[in-house]
């Protein structure tokens, strides 16, 4: 009996917990429960039998599993969750628990859109030559469609000529060549200050996508760009600033102001080009600027010391000739915009000084061969060489 008494009271603790009928708990009689359907003990194990987990629930469902598996089902589990936070108790070990469970739905629906290792490196869409970006941390802003680029989950480009970014979905939405092309074929400035059409000339759309604008804002605000007078949607115009070469020409006003993201790109890229000729643009500016003048005559000196350096071995070894300004050694006329804006700020005037020193020491003092021809001389008086130095 001690045997059997011991049979029944492991039965009745191992319950198999899958059945929930009344067959396996007790009968609706209110009798003994009924024996379990498994291999009886054999009589020589021990009373305290292993316990076979048979109480744990293996086939439950783990918290969290998503079991969606395309875009619309996904939009779907998402719609519910949200539904099912809301109703929650805030603040509530459930309802942190649905948040965790929204974000693992979000993430597994932007990767079924956004798949990102098999897309290649190397994509050309409209002179555009974009890279696939590596870095995940860095937050950028797509400029095609105007979101944050969650570079940890999403797949990102950047043109290696204009530095345009967007996302790999956004890649066959790009309609705006690259920028980069138009500075290698056309590298002039707009020099007319803002010149405005009107919006009615643009049909009241925007300049660069056609999305209709209008001053009120609906159905999109009209942002003017100071640079080109267009009207632009805020998909196009996000308020950049930047200095406007007609302004800082004309008026020698170097405020910077809005422009819209194409001119953007386009004056970063123009920035150190030299294609101003100033003395034909705006002679007058010599008149009112001083600090025009005493950069032209430093330039002008630098051109007088050009011919030694040119036949001097040694300041060839030395590459004295290569300057980060290479125009200032080649002529005084042509200024690019940084140069311009070096100017106002009282940058330029000290780093041509010592560019200038550099050339007169080696003249005057280093070069044996300037020297012995009196070429000191010549630059101190601000004389030309006859000839050139053997």
């Amino acid at each position: 009996m001690a045997y059997d008494e011991r049979l029944a009271r492991f039965r009745q603790a191992h319950l198999n917990p899958f059945n929930k009928g009344p067959e396996q708990g007790e009968r609706p009689d209110g009798g003994p429960p009924a024996p379990a359907q498994q291999p009886d003990p054999s009589p020589g194990d021990p009373e305290g039998t292993l316990d076979l987990g048979l109480a744990e629930d293996h086939f439950s469902r783990p918290v969290g599993l998503i079991l969606a598996s395309d875009v619309q089902q996904l939009r779907q589990a998402i719609e519910e969750c949200k539904r099912a936070i809301l109703a929650l108790p805030e603040h509530s070990e459930r309802q942190k628990d649905a948040v965790v469970r929204l974000i693992h739905l979000r993430l597994k629906l932007q990767e079924l859109k956004d798949p990102g290792e098999d897309e290649p490196n190397i994509r050309v869409v409209l002179e555009h030559r974009f890279y696939k970006e590596k870095s995940k941390s860095v937050k950028q802003m797509c400029d095609k469609c105007s979101t944050i680029i969650w570079g940890l989950i999403q797949t990102w480009y950047t043109c290696t000529g204009c530095y345009y970014r967007c996302h790999s979905k956004c890649l066959p939405l790009v309609s705006k060549p690259c920028v980069r092309a138009k500075v290698s074929h056309q590298a002039e400035y707009q020099l007319s200050i803002c010149p405005e059409s009107g919006l009615d000339s643009q049909d009241y759309r925007c300049a660069e996508c056609r999305a209709p604008v209008s001053l009120r804002g609906v159905p999109s605000e009209a942002r003017q760009c100071d640079y080109t007078g267009l009207y632009y949607c805020s998909s196009c115009h996000w308020n950049d600033l930047a200095v406007v070469p007609a302004r800082a020409i004309h008026n020698w006003d170097f405020e910077p102001r809005k422009v819209s993201r194409c001119s953007m790109r386009y004056l970063a890229l123009m920035v150190s080009r030299p294609v101003l000729k100033l003395r034909e643009i705006n002679p007058l500016l010599f008149n009112y600027v001083e600090e025009l003048v005493e950069i032209r005559k430093l330039r002008q000196d630098i051109l007088l010391m050009k011919p030694y350096f040119i036949t001097c071995k040694e300041a060839m070894e030395a590459r004295l000739l290569l300057q980060d300004r290479q125009h200032f050694v080649e002529n005084d006329e042509m200024y690019s915009l940084q140069d311009l804006i070096d100017i106002e700020a009282g940058r330029l005037s000290c780093s041509l000084t010592e560019i200038h020193t550099l050339f007169a020491k080696h003249i005057k003092l280093d070069c044996e061969v300037s020297s012995r021809h009196g070429a000191g001389s010549a630059v101190t008086h601000g004389v030309a060489p006859v000839g050139p130095v053997p």
